[in-house]
């Protein structure tokens, strides 16, 4: 299917899978007509590749994927698309998740109607949503010339990240990043500072970044979060994230400094 014609780029879901084009031994985002698909549920979503329009559609199982055309999850097309692609495709996906969990007012439950890109609203009371973002921290925490990684219990892959959570109501960020280093390891820091963010449409998040330095305390891993962790340095790092990741970009970032 020709991909050098009229179109926009066309960001199609199939649960938290996007359809990939694959063009002379690459992949990418497909830029077509919408009219090249069997679909009518297009979202408007506003992105910055080439100024152009794109739209984004949530398809399920029995969708006929086209020749030349495979599903991977979104974080793996990371390995594959530009970082300017991979945010709009992160966008599109969140646009997607607010879509599908606002079909109704949550006050008078009447069917929301769509007013804008990134605007529902009730046609019978008025209220008006809007996709939500979900604050969640990260840390990365230093001993020495050591620091502190993790593994996620309920996480399949083999890489140690570090201590991330999401902030509860009624606390500051740095009440939220001390709470859940004490509750997931059991340590106290100190010299807390802000160091970065990054969306993280997973489905609809925004990580922020921190670092801090060991306070005190013995390592005691909440058992129901956390399959390992222990200090490391740079010369005996276990595994660490891929680089799309607020994780490794807080890792190469002290890396950098030993």
């Amino acid at each position: 299917m020709e991909t050098k014609v009229k179109g926009s780029y066309l960001f199609i879901f199939q649960d938290d899978a996007i359809l990939l084009f694959h063009d002379k031994g690459q992949y990418r985002i497909p830029y077509l007509p919408m009219d090249a698909f069997s679909i009518d549920n297009w979202l408007e979503v506003s992105t910055t590749i080439d100024n152009e329009k794109s739209f984004t559609a949530a398809v399920d199982n029995t969708f006929p994927v086209p020749k030349d055309f495979t599903f991977f999850k979104l974080r793996t097309s990371f390995r594959f698309l530009t970082s300017e692609e991979y945010k709009a495709a992160g966008k599109a996906y969140q646009i997607i998740y607010w879509d599908k969990n606002s079909r109704f007012c949550p006050v008078c439950g009447t069917s929301t109607q769509l007013a804008t890109p990134i605007c529902k609203r009730c046609p019978a009371c008025g209220k008006e949503l809007y996709p939500p973002i979900s604050p969640a921290i990260i840390v990365l925490i230093m001993k020495d010339d050591q620091i502190l990684l993790v593994h996620a219990r309920n996480f399949r892959g083999t890489f140690y990240g570090l201590v991330a959570g999401f902030l509860e109501a009624g606390e500051t960020l740095e009440e939220c990043v001390q709470r859940e280093v004490r509750e997931e390891t059991g340590l106290e820091i100190k010299n807390l500072r802000y160091w970065g963010n990054q969306p993280w449409p997973y489905p609809s998040g925004l990580m922020l970044g921190f670092t801090a330095e060991y306070a005190g305390g013995n390592i005691k891993l909440q058992d129901d979060e956390l399959s390992a962790g222990a200090f490391y340095s740079k010369d005996n790092l276990p595994e660490i994230p891929e680089k799309l990741s607020l994780a490794r970009k807080l890792i190469d970032w002290w890396l950098a400094q030993q």
